[in-house]
Protein backbone atom coordinates (compact mmCIF):
# COMPACT_ATOMS: atom_id res chain seq x y z
CA UNK A 1 0.00 0.00 0.00
CA UNK A 2 1.15 3.26 -1.04
CA UNK A 3 -0.57 6.62 -1.44
CA UNK A 4 -4.44 8.06 -1.66
CA UNK A 5 -7.41 5.47 -1.34
CA UNK A 6 -4.25 2.31 -0.92
CA UNK A 7 -4.07 3.92 2.82
CA UNK A 8 -7.86 4.43 3.45
CA UNK A 9 -9.51 2.43 5.88
CA UNK A 10 -13.54 2.13 6.56
CA UNK A 11 -14.79 0.96 9.99
CA UNK A 12 -18.23 -0.33 9.90
CA UNK A 13 -19.74 -0.11 13.68
CA UNK A 14 -18.33 2.03 15.86
CA UNK A 15 -19.61 1.31 18.70
CA UNK A 16 -17.15 -0.29 21.93
CA UNK A 17 -15.02 -1.90 19.74
CA UNK A 18 -15.41 0.09 16.77
CA UNK A 19 -14.77 3.40 18.22
CA UNK A 20 -11.65 1.63 19.71
CA UNK A 21 -10.32 0.26 16.88
CA UNK A 22 -10.62 3.79 15.33
CA UNK A 23 -8.54 5.42 18.02
CA UNK A 24 -6.14 2.52 17.94
CA UNK A 25 -5.39 2.89 13.87
CA UNK A 26 -5.89 7.09 13.98
CA UNK A 27 -2.67 6.70 16.65
CA UNK A 28 -0.65 4.16 14.81
CA UNK A 29 -0.46 6.56 11.30
CA UNK A 30 -1.38 3.48 9.41
CA UNK A 31 -4.25 5.21 7.25
CA UNK A 32 -4.48 8.82 5.33
CA UNK A 33 -7.84 7.80 5.36
CA UNK A 34 -10.28 7.04 7.85
CA UNK A 35 -13.53 6.36 7.65
CA UNK A 36 -16.54 5.41 10.25
CA UNK A 37 -20.38 4.03 9.56
CA UNK A 38 -22.72 3.47 11.55
CA UNK A 39 -26.37 3.26 11.01
CA UNK A 40 -26.28 5.77 14.06
CA UNK A 41 -25.18 8.14 12.44
CA UNK A 42 -24.48 11.26 15.12
CA UNK A 43 -22.54 8.40 16.93
CA UNK A 44 -20.53 8.07 14.14
CA UNK A 45 -20.17 11.79 13.50
CA UNK A 46 -19.26 12.21 17.16
CA UNK A 47 -16.24 9.82 16.91
CA UNK A 48 -14.97 11.22 14.07
CA UNK A 49 -14.89 14.68 15.48
CA UNK A 50 -13.63 13.35 18.31
CA UNK A 51 -10.84 11.59 16.71
CA UNK A 52 -9.76 14.64 14.46
CA UNK A 53 -9.31 17.20 17.41
CA UNK A 54 -6.65 15.21 18.25
CA UNK A 55 -4.92 16.15 14.78
CA UNK A 56 -2.01 18.55 16.21
CA UNK A 57 -0.65 15.27 17.87
CA UNK A 58 -0.44 12.32 15.30
CA UNK A 59 0.45 12.23 11.36
CA UNK A 60 -1.54 13.25 9.37
CA UNK A 61 -4.99 11.41 8.50
CA UNK A 62 -8.22 12.52 7.37
CA UNK A 63 -10.98 11.19 9.56
CA UNK A 64 -14.62 11.61 9.01
CA UNK A 65 -18.34 9.97 9.11
CA UNK A 66 -19.48 8.81 5.96
CA UNK A 67 -22.05 6.23 4.35
CA UNK A 68 -21.89 2.94 2.94
CA UNK A 69 -20.52 3.98 -0.53
CA UNK A 70 -17.53 5.22 1.42
CA UNK A 71 -16.45 2.19 1.89
CA UNK A 72 -16.41 1.67 -1.69
CA UNK A 73 -12.42 2.93 -2.23
CA UNK A 74 -10.94 1.41 0.71
CA UNK A 75 -8.26 -0.81 0.89
CA UNK A 76 -9.36 -2.24 4.47
CA UNK A 77 -12.97 -2.11 5.13
CA UNK A 78 -13.35 -3.63 9.20
CA UNK A 79 -16.27 -5.03 10.05
CA UNK A 80 -17.53 -4.62 13.56
CA UNK A 81 -21.04 -3.44 13.56
CA UNK A 82 -23.50 -6.07 15.56
CA UNK A 83 -24.97 -6.59 19.16
CA UNK A 84 -22.13 -7.36 21.37
CA UNK A 85 -22.02 -10.29 23.92
CA UNK A 86 -23.81 -9.78 27.17
CA UNK A 87 -23.08 -11.41 30.57
CA UNK A 88 -24.37 -14.97 30.26
CA UNK A 89 -24.52 -15.46 26.50
CA UNK A 90 -21.77 -16.92 24.60
CA UNK A 91 -20.40 -15.36 21.13
CA UNK A 92 -22.43 -18.14 19.34
CA UNK A 93 -25.78 -16.71 20.71
CA UNK A 94 -25.04 -13.71 18.68
CA UNK A 95 -25.45 -15.08 15.79
CA UNK A 96 -28.71 -14.68 14.19
CA UNK A 97 -28.53 -11.19 15.29
CA UNK A 98 -25.40 -9.98 13.60
CA UNK A 99 -25.64 -12.32 10.65
CA UNK A 100 -28.77 -10.37 9.62
CA UNK A 101 -26.58 -6.99 10.29
CA UNK A 102 -24.38 -8.42 7.69
CA UNK A 103 -26.67 -9.61 5.15
CA UNK A 104 -28.19 -6.45 4.61
CA UNK A 105 -25.43 -4.30 5.20
CA UNK A 106 -22.48 -5.97 3.08
CA UNK A 107 -24.15 -5.67 -0.52
CA UNK A 108 -24.26 -1.94 0.22
CA UNK A 109 -20.89 -1.84 1.35
CA UNK A 110 -19.44 -3.55 -1.67
CA UNK A 111 -21.59 -1.85 -4.59
CA UNK A 112 -19.02 -0.21 -5.81
CA UNK A 113 -17.45 -3.59 -6.65
CA UNK A 114 -13.27 -3.77 -6.21
CA UNK A 115 -11.52 -6.10 -3.96
CA UNK A 116 -10.97 -4.55 -0.65
CA UNK A 117 -9.84 -7.15 2.25
CA UNK A 118 -12.96 -7.51 4.23
CA UNK A 119 -11.86 -8.08 8.03
CA UNK A 120 -14.56 -9.48 10.29
CA UNK A 121 -14.60 -8.68 13.77
CA UNK A 122 -18.32 -8.84 14.77
CA UNK A 123 -19.31 -12.31 16.70
CA UNK A 124 -19.66 -14.93 16.23
CA UNK A 125 -16.57 -14.17 13.98
CA UNK A 126 -15.73 -17.70 12.39
CA UNK A 127 -19.25 -18.09 11.15
CA UNK A 128 -19.84 -14.39 10.09
CA UNK A 129 -16.36 -14.57 8.44
CA UNK A 130 -17.81 -17.83 6.58
CA UNK A 131 -21.03 -15.92 5.77
CA UNK A 132 -19.24 -12.80 4.48
CA UNK A 133 -17.29 -14.61 2.49
CA UNK A 134 -20.44 -16.83 0.61
CA UNK A 135 -22.01 -13.55 0.04
CA UNK A 136 -19.25 -11.22 -1.04
CA UNK A 137 -17.95 -13.44 -3.58
CA UNK A 138 -14.16 -12.03 -3.00
CA UNK A 139 -11.65 -14.54 -2.94
CA UNK A 140 -11.05 -16.30 -0.07
CA UNK A 141 -7.56 -14.74 0.60
CA UNK A 142 -9.53 -10.87 0.76
CA UNK A 143 -12.17 -12.44 3.33
CA UNK A 144 -10.92 -12.77 6.82
CA UNK A 145 -11.80 -12.62 10.80
CA UNK A 146 -9.99 -11.38 13.58
CA UNK A 147 -10.22 -15.15 15.03
CA UNK A 148 -8.11 -16.42 17.92
CA UNK A 149 -5.52 -13.79 17.27
CA UNK A 150 -6.42 -12.20 20.85
CA UNK A 151 -6.83 -15.56 22.30
CA UNK A 152 -3.40 -16.77 21.17
CA UNK A 153 -2.24 -13.23 22.99
CA UNK A 154 -4.22 -14.07 26.03
CA UNK A 155 -2.33 -17.27 25.62
CA UNK A 156 1.21 -15.98 25.87
CA UNK A 157 0.15 -13.55 28.28
CA UNK A 158 -0.57 -15.95 30.54
CA UNK A 159 2.71 -17.68 30.08
CA UNK A 160 5.18 -14.63 30.39
CA UNK A 161 3.66 -14.15 33.47
CA UNK A 162 4.41 -17.22 34.85
CA UNK A 163 7.92 -17.57 32.98
CA UNK A 164 8.67 -14.33 33.76
CA UNK A 165 9.84 -13.06 29.85
CA UNK A 166 8.06 -10.46 27.78
CA UNK A 167 4.89 -11.86 25.67
CA UNK A 168 6.47 -11.27 22.25
CA UNK A 169 9.77 -13.78 23.56
CA UNK A 170 6.52 -16.87 24.30
CA UNK A 171 5.38 -18.68 21.19
CA UNK A 172 1.78 -19.91 21.55
CA UNK A 173 -0.96 -20.44 19.28
CA UNK A 174 -4.90 -20.98 19.95
CA UNK A 175 -6.57 -22.36 16.98
CA UNK A 176 -10.49 -23.45 15.64
CA UNK A 177 -13.10 -21.22 17.21
CA UNK A 178 -13.36 -17.94 18.76
CA UNK A 179 -14.81 -19.02 21.64
CA UNK A 180 -15.88 -21.71 24.02
CA UNK A 181 -14.51 -24.44 21.51
CA UNK A 182 -11.12 -23.35 21.04
CA UNK A 183 -7.78 -25.02 21.23
CA UNK A 184 -4.37 -24.45 23.00
CA UNK A 185 -1.61 -26.03 21.24
CA UNK A 186 0.45 -27.03 24.02
CA UNK A 187 2.90 -29.04 22.14
CA UNK A 188 4.13 -26.29 20.58
CA UNK A 189 4.28 -23.59 22.68
CA UNK A 190 8.05 -22.75 23.72
CA UNK A 191 10.45 -19.67 24.83
CA UNK A 192 13.47 -19.20 22.64
CA UNK A 193 12.54 -22.82 21.19
CA UNK A 194 12.18 -24.76 24.21
CA UNK A 195 9.21 -26.35 25.15
CA UNK A 196 7.56 -25.00 28.07
CA UNK A 197 7.71 -27.49 30.60
CA UNK A 198 11.20 -27.80 29.41
CA UNK A 199 11.76 -24.25 29.92
CA UNK A 200 10.12 -23.91 33.37
CA UNK A 201 12.28 -27.48 34.81
CA UNK A 202 15.98 -25.78 33.21
CA UNK A 203 15.34 -22.48 34.96
CA UNK A 204 13.42 -23.37 38.19
CA UNK A 205 10.09 -21.86 37.74
CA UNK A 206 7.34 -24.34 39.10
CA UNK A 207 5.29 -25.92 36.46
CA UNK A 208 2.65 -24.68 34.66
CA UNK A 209 -0.49 -24.78 35.59
CA UNK A 210 -2.04 -25.90 31.81
CA UNK A 211 -5.41 -26.26 33.37
CA UNK A 212 -5.74 -23.22 35.01
CA UNK A 213 -4.17 -21.36 32.16
CA UNK A 214 -6.79 -23.04 29.86
CA UNK A 215 -9.34 -21.76 32.32
CA UNK A 216 -8.22 -18.30 32.19
CA UNK A 217 -7.79 -17.99 28.51
CA UNK A 218 -10.85 -19.83 27.45
CA UNK A 219 -13.37 -17.74 29.92
CA UNK A 220 -11.04 -14.16 29.53
CA UNK A 221 -14.01 -12.38 27.70
CA UNK A 222 -16.60 -13.85 30.16
CA UNK A 223 -14.26 -12.65 33.08
CA UNK A 224 -13.91 -8.74 31.39
CA UNK A 225 -17.82 -8.44 30.44
CA UNK A 226 -19.03 -9.26 34.13
CA UNK A 227 -16.68 -6.54 35.04
CA UNK A 228 -16.94 -4.17 32.86
CA UNK A 229 -19.87 -5.27 30.25
CA UNK A 230 -17.58 -4.98 26.94
CA UNK A 231 -14.49 -6.53 25.84
CA UNK A 232 -12.59 -3.87 23.25
CA UNK A 233 -9.43 -2.11 24.23
CA UNK A 234 -7.45 -5.76 23.64
CA UNK A 235 -8.92 -6.18 20.24
CA UNK A 236 -8.81 -2.94 18.94
CA UNK A 237 -4.92 -3.26 18.79
CA UNK A 238 -5.22 -6.70 18.10
CA UNK A 239 -7.16 -5.72 14.61
CA UNK A 240 -4.19 -2.45 14.42
CA UNK A 241 -1.76 -5.04 14.20
CA UNK A 242 -3.79 -7.36 11.08
CA UNK A 243 -3.86 -3.93 9.45
CA UNK A 244 -0.27 -3.00 9.97
CA UNK A 245 0.71 -6.50 8.50
CA UNK A 246 -1.69 -5.37 5.55
CA UNK A 247 -0.78 -2.02 5.10
CA UNK A 248 3.40 -2.69 5.46
CA UNK A 249 3.13 -6.00 4.09
CA UNK A 250 5.05 -7.66 6.61
CA UNK A 251 4.47 -11.30 5.84
CA UNK A 252 3.39 -11.85 8.97
CA UNK A 253 1.66 -14.99 11.14
CA UNK A 254 -1.38 -14.23 12.65
CA UNK A 255 -4.17 -16.86 13.80
CA UNK A 256 -6.87 -15.64 12.00
CA UNK A 257 -10.03 -16.96 11.00
CA UNK A 258 -9.98 -18.03 7.47
CA UNK A 259 -11.45 -20.26 4.84
CA UNK A 260 -10.31 -24.07 5.12
CA UNK A 261 -10.38 -26.16 2.46
CA UNK A 262 -8.63 -29.97 3.41
CA UNK A 263 -6.43 -29.08 6.72
CA UNK A 264 -7.10 -31.80 9.28
CA UNK A 265 -9.60 -33.01 6.77
CA UNK A 266 -11.75 -30.07 7.65
CA UNK A 267 -14.01 -28.25 5.14
CA UNK A 268 -16.65 -26.16 4.67
CA UNK A 269 -15.88 -23.35 7.62
CA UNK A 270 -14.16 -20.72 8.48
CA UNK A 271 -11.37 -21.08 11.62
CA UNK A 272 -8.32 -19.75 12.88
CA UNK A 273 -5.22 -21.44 11.84
CA UNK A 274 -2.13 -19.62 11.73
CA UNK A 275 -2.16 -17.73 8.27
CA UNK A 276 0.58 -15.50 6.64
CA UNK A 277 -1.16 -11.46 6.20
CA UNK A 278 0.19 -9.37 3.45
CA UNK A 279 -0.99 -6.75 1.49
CA UNK A 280 -2.38 -9.52 -0.34
CA UNK A 281 -4.66 -10.62 2.11
CA UNK A 282 -4.40 -14.09 3.87
CA UNK A 283 -2.28 -17.31 3.07
CA UNK A 284 -3.88 -20.45 2.97
CA UNK A 285 -3.82 -21.43 6.61
CA UNK A 286 -0.61 -23.47 7.67
CA UNK A 287 -1.28 -26.73 8.73
CA UNK A 288 0.94 -27.42 11.96
CA UNK A 289 2.36 -30.76 13.28
CA UNK A 290 -0.16 -30.95 16.13
CA UNK A 291 -0.69 -33.85 18.51
CA UNK A 292 -3.16 -36.44 17.99
CA UNK A 293 -5.30 -35.25 21.09
CA UNK A 294 -4.81 -31.42 19.86
CA UNK A 295 -5.89 -32.48 16.31
CA UNK A 296 -9.48 -34.39 17.51
CA UNK A 297 -10.28 -31.33 19.81
CA UNK A 298 -9.86 -28.95 16.62
CA UNK A 299 -11.81 -31.30 14.41
CA UNK A 300 -14.65 -31.15 17.14
CA UNK A 301 -14.49 -27.41 16.91
CA UNK A 302 -15.39 -27.01 13.27
CA UNK A 303 -18.20 -29.95 13.88
CA UNK A 304 -19.15 -26.73 16.55
CA UNK A 305 -19.52 -23.77 13.75
CA UNK A 306 -20.42 -26.06 10.89
CA UNK A 307 -23.54 -26.51 13.36
CA UNK A 308 -23.87 -22.75 13.60
CA UNK A 309 -22.96 -21.96 9.72
CA UNK A 310 -25.80 -24.75 8.93
CA UNK A 311 -28.40 -22.70 10.60
CA UNK A 312 -28.02 -19.53 8.46
CA UNK A 313 -28.93 -21.44 4.92
CA UNK A 314 -26.35 -20.02 2.97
Amino acid sequence: MKSGSDRKIAVVGVGVVGASTAYALTVSGLATELVLVDVNKAKAEGEAMDLAHAAAFIKPIRIYAGSYEDCRDASIIIFTAGANQKPGETRLDLVQKNYSILQESLPMILKGGGEPLFLVVTNPVDVLTYAALKLSGLPPEKVFGSGTMLDSYRFRHSLSAHCGVVPRNVHAYVVGEHGDSEVLLWSLANIAGIEIDRYCEVTGIPPVNRREVDKGVRTAAYEIISRKGATYYAISLAIKRICESITRDENTILSVSSLISGAYGIEGCCLSLPSVINSRGCSQPLELPLSGEEEAALVKSSRVLKAAIKQLNL
